[in-house]
């Protein structure tokens, strides 16, 4: 790789990961609320449909995969080496899947079966996780590391007293589908590790990214059962469709790189993230009368009719926010984007607490427009509270 590359990170990445965040919150938090219209709902596995909430996850998959070329770029001009990158790569991989499975296994708990409440159980988790992964002074005082140690440690005692599943005959913690962290944290695997090794070999990276679609592809059709002896020992989350929406976002940030060397970069990338969206969205549509669109079965649609939004947004964004340079309406968002776990983390903090009190808004506030205003509410009061928190030196890294 070339090591005089462009490595400084895009305005547009953050400012997309802030607003997709934000968005994230808000889908998430429509469980509380009633009449909330379909369109704005994941829909059914069944269902040959797409709501909003069905674009948002794809759509972070896709920053994650913008990122990773300038992430590892940065380390490589701080010299360090394939192997230490590799090891930062697994660390990462750990967490968000010890994390992940630790979130899905607290959907599934038995309030009543446990020791402790299922939402002292969930704050005592959150705890852990920021007494593990938070981001502590420079210093090799060794408190730092025992505040991990005890971190580990109270994950280790909810994992021994958690029940969970069925309450005629309970189960312990299981890997289930590794939640929405875990399925970022084996996308970011995949792709971290093509892309050091491939490089800004655009020919390489586009070759892993037709490799994870066709991988999906294949789940559906009977044509690319060649492919079968691969699938029948290579393991890819969701038949190839999460890993396929970090690829595009690589794609797009290989692209820039290489087109910043040569060029002033502007609207000819702007054309090139347009087209790319095209070509997708167009295999999105050319595959749904065969397979349907739909999330739960991660149909091949689905995956080329979000991977072409996430190339629309990002190269509106580029627009608006590198070549505009209009940026400042997205300040409020700020720790969304550059605190993104600290912030997802936050609503189950929120979630359990009012819980516990006894504390519900009426119905009046959890129906109809005005619940959903409720819930873009809460989605910014989630971020305020993120930039907070940050300010008192709390934040997560992995």
């Amino acid at each position: 790789m070339d090591k005089t590359s462009p490595s400084l990170r895009l305005d547009a990445i953050d400012i997309f990961r802030a607003v997709t965040m934000f968005m994230m919150i808000f889908v998430n938090d429509l469980w509380t609320l009633e009449g909330v219209p379909w369109w704005l709902e994941h829909s059914k596995g069944k269902d040959d449909a797409m709501g909003v909430s069905d674009v948002v996850f794809p759509g972070f998959l896709f920053i994650v995969g913008l990122s990773i070329p300038f992430a590892i770029a940065h380390r490589q001009t701080k010299g360090d080496g394939n192997g230490i990158i590799l090891f930062h790569i697994a660390e990462r991989t750990f967490a968000l899947l010890l994390m992940g499975i630790f979130l899905v296994n607290l959907e599934s708990a038995l309030n009543p079966g446990m020791v402790i409440s299922k939402h002292v159980w969930s704050l005592l988790m959150v705890f852990a996780f920021f007494l593990i992964w938070n981001v502590y002074p420079k210093s090799s005082d060794l408190k730092y590391t025992s505040l991990k140690i005890v971190g580990y440690i109270i994950l280790a005692g909810l994992a021994v007293i958690y029940k969970g599943g069925d309450p005629e005959n309970p189960s312990g913690m299981g890997t289930h589908w590794y939640g929405i962290l875990g399925l970022i944290g084996w996308s970011y695997l995949i792709c971290a590790i093509i892309y050091l090794f491939a490089g800004d070999n655009l020919v390489g990276i586009i070759a892993g990214w037709l490799f994870l679609i066709l991988f999906n592809l294949a789940d559906f059709a009977n044509m690319l059962s060649f492919l079968d002896p691969i699938r029948k020992y290579v393991w890819i989350v969701g038949s190839g469709s999460m890993p396929a929406f970090t690829m595009g976002g690589v794609t797009a940030s290989v692209i820039y790189r290489l087109y910043s060397r040569k060029n002033a970069v502007g609207y000819g990338y702007l054309l090139i993230l347009a087209v790319l969206g095209l070509i997708c969205f167009f295999y999105g549509l050319g595959t749904r009368p065969f397979w349907g669109i739909s999330k739960i079965r991660a149909t091949p649609a689905w995956v080329g009719i979000c991977s072409g939004i996430s190339f629309f947004a990002f190269a509106f964004l580029f627009w608006l926010v590198d070549l505009q340079k209009i940026k400042s309406w997205a300040n409020v968002l700020k720790p969304a984007g550059t605190s993104t776990l600290t912030c997802y983390l936050v609503p189950y903090v929120w979630y359990a607490v009012i819980t516990l009190l006894g504390i519900s808004l009426p119905m009046y506030f959890r129906t109809g427009v005005i619940g959903l205003v409720k819930s873009m509410c809460f989605s910014f009061l989630v971020i305020i509270v993120t930039g907070f928190i940050n300010r008192i030196g709390i934040k997560l890294k992995i």
